[in-house]
């Protein structure tokens, strides 16, 4: 069985009719005619794939991206802390995608440097990559809000709780700091975004799961993201960047995240949502369809997690011979 975890797909009903209305989704329409629909609650992608993988919701994502970038966490707790932009739009503090800083090894590293002195009494800062920062915790932390779920929206102040105020005492004392770091003045002259603050999020211990590795019900991962490669070396799965395009692959049960229609779905760019959208019927929906018509795959699993509501389709071989079931609008995606 194939699993596509796909965040981004779904809007409000009535913003799917209008997105897809004159696009040619013949695999897509004939796989939700087929298959079995299921609404679910509002969930992350985070949370899909915890749930595919028999994790605990949520995910020390700070811990895991260390197994998958750097090296092993040990038992200790770990917080993401990544660097972001954020900026005013009307009256709302907006966060921007993190990919959009396109920061350069020696940029992060120079910031960091100026900033794990605010942190100290926090933890210890350290660069994973340019885009991923995380903090060794000294003590433990508060819940913060996760930094997917706050890109592209406004931003929530930290709670007033005295739980928060050392941290937002260094968020606040990292912020002028970084106003007048030189890589930003040096950014900024070149026309680029620069890093004014730093999100917390995804912290937490590495899970122990001694003599349930293995037993999970997937043997490949197709992703780049590094929360999901994490995943992969802590369950020691195989794993491997998405492909360009589905083709049967060697593996019983692979599981691959699309993500790439989350950015622009957060962000309301209609556009590229649609481009990205064709390309995943090309290149992903209906090579499966002819997968499952030809007996190369017995069946299929698409997850598409939401703010708005969820949902999971699932369709096996023998569900295309119900010749009843008539293709159905992507937009009963969404819910009601």
């Amino acid at each position: 069985m194939l699993t596509l975890i796909v965040p981004g797909l779904i809007w409000t009903r009535q913003a799917l009719a209008d997105l897809t209305y004159d696009l040619p989704l013949p695999a897509f329409t004939t796989l939700l005619g087929k298959g079995r629909l299921r609404q679910c609650p509002p969930q992350d992608a985070a949370a899909s794939l915890a749930e595919a993988f028999g994790l605990a919701a949520p995910l020390p994502a700070a811990a895991l991206r260390r197994l998958a970038l750097r090296e092993h966490p040990g038992e200790a707790d770990w917080l993401c802390l990544d660097p972001v932009r954020l900026r005013f739009e009307q009256r709302s503090v907006i966060v921007d995608d993190p990919q959009g800083l396109a920061l350069t090894d020696e940029e992060a590293v120079a910031l960091a440097v100026s900033l794990a002195p605010t942190f100290a009494g926090l933890g210890q800062l350290e660069v994973i990559s340019p885009q991923c920062w995380n903090l060794r915790l000294a003590a433990s932390a508060p819940t913060f809000q996760g930094l997917a779920e706050a890109v592209g929206r406004s931003a929530s102040p930290l709670p007033l709780d005295a739980a928060y105020a050392a941290w937002r005492h260094a968020i606040n004392e990292a912020q002028m700091q970084l106003h007048a770091h030189p890589v930003n003045q040096a950014r900024e002259a070149a026309g680029q975004p620069q890093v004014n603050s730093l999100w917390p999020w995804g912290g937490g211990c590495l899970p122990r799961f001694g003599n349930r590795v293995g037993t999970h019900p997937h043997d490949m991962l197709w992703s780049a993201d590094p929360l999901a490669l994490g995943i992969a070396r802590l369950l020691q799965i195989d794993f491997a960047a998405l492909p360009d395009r589905f083709t049967r692959a060697d593996a019983r049960a692979p599981l691959a995240l699309f993500d790439a229609l989350e950015s622009p779905a957060r962000v309301g760019d209609a556009l590229n949502w649609r481009d990205e959208l064709a390309r995943f019927e090309a290149d992903w929906l209906a090579p499966a369809l002819d997968a499952l018509r030809r007996g190369r795959l017995d069946a299929l699993r698409l997850l598409a997690p939401g703010d708005l509501g969820a949902a999971e389709l699932h369709i096996s071989r023998r569900d295309l011979w119900k010749f009843w079931r008539k293709p159905r609008a992507l937009a009963e995606l969404a819910p009601p």
